[in-house]
C-alpha cells in the first residue's frame, strides 16, 4: 500500500489490520502512526474528528465491546501503544454475511500493529498484561445518546479471550446479551 503501511487483509470484509514500518537506527525509531493520504483508499474521504488514549493497570481486563448507531457511527484506528492486548471487532452490519462475527488481532507496542475498525462494527479488547496504553483514532465525535455496547462475554458472541477476565467496568457488565431479534445496524 505505502511504504509506512502493509494492509494485512481479515476474514471480514471491511476490517483490516495494517502492518505499520517503522524506520529505525542506533538511537530509536520514527513510525507513521496515521496519514490521511496513504490511507484515504481504506477510509475514503472521512477525517478523524477525535483522538482517545487509554490506560488499563490491570492483566485480564475487558474493555469493550462499544458501538455507535447510526446516524453517529465511525471508523477507528486503534493501536497499543504500550503493553499488548487483544483487540476484537465484532461485525454488526444488517445484511452482512460476517453478521456477529468477530476477529481479533494481537496488538503491542512491539508487534506495531494497528486495527482499522470499520462503521458498523463493535470493539473492545483485553489487557494481556500489565499497564497497557491504547490510542484510538475517531473518524466521529463521540455522541452519548448514539452509544451502544455488547456484553463481551455474551455466549452467542462466543468470543475466545484468552485470559480469564479480571475486570471491567460496571457500564460494560451492564450490557445486555444480545436478542435474537437484534438484526444489527446500517452503517
Amino acid at each position: 500500500m505505502s511504504e509506512r503501511f502493509d494492509v494485512v487483509p481479515t476474514r471480514i470484509a471491511g476490517l483490516m489490520a495494517l502492518q505499520r514500518k517503522p524506520i529505525g537506527d542506533a538511537r530509536g525509531f520514527l513510525e507513521r502512526l496515521y496519514c490521511e493520504q496513504e490511507l484515504r483508499p481504506l477510509l475514503g474521504e472521512v477525517r478523524i474528528q477525535a483522538v482517545n488514549r487509554t490506560r488499563t493497570a490491570r492483566r485480564g481486563t475487558v474493555r469493550g465491546l462499544h458501538f455507535q448507531r447510526p446516524p453517529h457511527v465511525e471508523d477507528k484506528v486503534v493501536q497499543c501503544l504500550r503493553g499488548e492486548v487483544l483487540d476484537v471487532a465484532v461485525d454488526l452490519r444488517r445484511g452482512s454475511p460476517t453478521f456477529l462475527r468477530w476477529h481479533a488481532e494481537v496488538l503491542s507496542a512491539e508487534n506495531h500493529r494497528t486495527l482499522l475498525v470499520p462503521r458498523g462494527f463493535a470493539h473492545g479488547f483485553q489487557t494481556l498484561c500489565d499497564d497497557c496504553e491504547m490510542l484510538y483514532l475517531h473518524t466521529a465525535a463521540h455522541h452519548p445518546a448514539s452509544e451502544g455496547g455488547l456484553d463481551a462475554l455474551d455466549p452467542r458472541l462466543a468470543i475466545q479471550w484468552p485470559l480469564q477476565v479480571s475486570e471491567r467496568s460496571a457500564r460494560d457488565q451492564g450490557h445486555p446479551p444480545l436478542e435474537a431479534s437484534f438484526t444489527g445496524i446500517d452503517p
